[in-house]
């Protein structure tokens, strides 16, 4: 598993920390690495923290984005886990244009499969393309995501 995928589970919980307890993210940081991070790799490490205050200090922004791309669901009726995997993956789009759409949208396709239900997937997928599309992402090439 690499680095950057590392990074994304673990900033998935710690986002759905944040949203369930209400703490910031610089403490859901702290107490996330301070209880599983003994043996985090680094860049693993940067990556999901990079993540967590991108996500958490664009929220509002990102939530727009979502909803407008997500038919007929409100942001705050879907499933903590999908949502929190829609923001993760709207912000990588919006502010990592080194990380290939195709790398963004499989990534939180894997992350849905594996924390949500069984139509997280199909459903992450399909409002992440279409934010994809409103940004401008179409066909990156091909890079290491």
């Amino acid at each position: 598993m690499g680095a950057r995928h590392s990074g994304r589970e673990a900033a998935l919980q710690m986002l759905f920390q944040i949203e369930a307890s209400g703490v910031d993210a610089d403490e859901a940081i702290t107490l996330f690495w301070r209880s599983f991070g003994a043996d985090a790799d680094p860049e693993s490490r940067a990556y999901a923290d990079a993540c967590v205050r991108g996500v958490s200090s664009a929220r509002e922004a990102l939530d727009e984005r979502i909803a407008k791309a997500s038919h007929h669901w409100r942001v705050e009726r879907m499933t903590r886990v999908d949502r929190n995997v829609l923001r993760l993956g709207a912000w990588e789009l919006a502010e990592r244009p080194d990380v290939p759409r195709a790398v963004v949208l499989d990534e939180a396709v894997e992350l849905a499969k594996a924390y949500g239900n069984d139509d997280s997937s199909s459903f992450v997928n399909g409002v992440l393309d279409r934010v994809a599309e409103a940004l401008g992402r179409r066909g990156d090439g091909p890079r290491a995501g």
